[in-house]
């Protein structure tokens, strides 16, 4: 007879991460939640700078000053070396997170990819399906479908820190992967929706570049003064490809090694991380900001995007489709597959984190200017769409956060406390021996603390009544 066939256990959604998980993300989002800080600050100097009539001729000087060397074909406008340039940074840090995340993190685990990959991959095609359709009926253009498609996780970490939640770490993790995995697909589309000349001499140059900087990293070769140069020829080659610049930060990025080998207390990849992760959320993404956020706002033009489809399809698509995207994929992997969410969470917390996530900005600027390249007006007022949508979907997270921040601060607290002073949360512990032998000792001196206090306080009772002349205590007394 055969033995009966043990059922699989069940996958808990957003359960709580394994203590190096949970380090590593804590470490990547204290930083993303200062580079988004120094963003939305980067915004609001760019729409003042833009809109105030005494400052806004200098605005424009300096964001078209052209500089860089014309004979490799670089002579560049101030905004399009913060787009093409500074964005290849933060793109490298978005190759090195997700090679991360395919090799040592949740990506790696197929039954755990499953959600935010099937989260993500809704939360980009639900938003370009409204787009889409808004514009076929209103009878606008459909060349902006990608520009509602991504997420800006340092912008949605600075809301988190302006609105002070206390969210759980299996919820800002879900978020972090989200975008990672959001930012490979937002770049597939830049390579292959945006690409329209290539030139094959410097593309094959950049290809060449390309292997020798992976054959280097496999040598073992060390040193920035051989990865910075050649870095910074591999981008120029790849810019003058036709292919968008950025792509070389991503494929650099990828090609770094992720896994510590013995000795190691961390990988390359995660060294080179945190040593550029800080200076593309502190330095390359604000200044991105600064020249792509300016655009002129009105009353009539703050109106034309509720107006006109290509700009409202951008905004129903940010704060519409991205919410309807994830949290539908969350709840679909959820209903058909072992996987439950967790007991501390509820639904409505998911849909608070998909709200979260329409908040686009800085890959939603960028391919906002790359489907409307030659038409300057619509540019700004798409620009602006993307402003006003991440705005409204920042004003919506705000509220359904709050309303279960006492709820996230609980856990928090419980995913935190540390009763053992050893370093590592109680949580974490629950299984080690040695960790219930320490509580048992503090216990037990606590408890015998307790009784010291407890004796001398009824010893000092006893003396007080003692004391008391013709008190209660002494014998034979009458009452008067």
């Amino acid at each position: 007879m055969a033995a009966p066939r043990t059922p699989a256990p069940t996958r808990k959604a957003f359960g709580r991460l394994s203590l190096p998980e949970r380090t590593f993300v804590a470490d990547a989002l204290r930083t993303e939640t200062v580079g988004g800080v120094l963003l939305l600050l980067a915004a609001i100097a760019a729409l003042i700078w833009a809109n105030v009539p005494a400052l806004h001729q200098s605005y424009e000087t300096v964001s078209d000053f052209h500089f860089g060397p014309s004979a490799l074909g670089l002579h560049l406008s101030v905004a399009h070396w913060a787009a093409d340039g500074l964005l290849a940074v933060f793109f490298f840090v978005a190759g090195i997170e997700l090679k991360r995340e395919l090799v040592a993190g949740d990506l790696r685990d197929p039954k755990a990819a499953v959600l935010p990959v099937v989260a993500a991959l809704c939360g980009m095609v639900v938003p370009a399906l409204v787009y889409i359709l808004t514009n076929v009926i209103g009878g606008g253009s459909t060349q902006g479908w990608a520009v509602p498609t991504a997420t800006d996780i340092a912008f949605a970490l600075a809301v988190l820190a302006v609105i002070g939640t206390s969210l759980p770490s299996a919820l800002r993790a879900f978020l972090l992967t989200l975008a990672v995995v959001d930012d490979l697909f937002a770049i597939l589309i830049i390579a292959v929706f945006f690409t329209e000349q290539l030139n094959f001499v410097a593309l094959g140059g950049a290809a060449a570049g390309l292997a020798l900087f992976w054959l280097l990293l496999h040598k073992g070769v060390r040193g920035w003064y051989v990865y910075v140069p050649l870095a910074l020829v591999i981008w120029a080659l790849m810019y003058n490809s036709g292919v968008h610049a950025t792509i070389a930060g991503v494929a650099m990025g990828l090609m770094l090694r992720c896994t510590t080998r013995e000795g190691e207390e961390q990988s390359p990849g995660e060294h080179v991380e945190h040593l550029v992760r800080p200076l593309s959320a502190g330095l390359a993404v604000p200044l991105f900001a600064l020249f792509n956020a300016g655009v002129s706002i009105s009353a009539g033009s703050l109106g034309d995007v509720f107006g006109k489809p290509e700009t409202l399809g951008v905004v129903l698509g940010l704060v519409v489709g991205k919410t309807v995207g994830i949290f539908g994929g969350t709840w679909f992997t959820v209903r058909f597959t072992r996987a439950s969410l967790s007991d501390d969470l509820a639904w409505a917390d998911v849909f608070a984190v998909a709200c979260l996530a329409g908040i686009g900005f800085t890959v939603s600027l960028l391919i906002g200017e790359l489907a409307f390249a030659g038409n300057a007006v619509l540019t700004d007022e798409v620009k602006t769409a993307v402003l006003m949508g991440s705005l409204i979907a920042a004003v919506c997270a705000t509220v359904l956060l709050k309303i279960r921040n006492t709820k996230y601060r609980r856990l928090c607290e419980e995913e935190e406390r540390d009763e053992d002073l050893d370093g590592i949360p109680d949580v974490y512990e629950q299984d080690n021996p040695a960790y219930h032998l320490r509580m048992a000792e503090i216990h037990d001196r606590k408890a015998a603390e307790h009784r010291r206090i407890a004796a001398e306080q009824e010893a000092a009772a006893r003396h007080g009544l003692a004391e008391v002349p013709g008190g209660a205590g002494e014998e034979g007394d009458r009452p008067a």
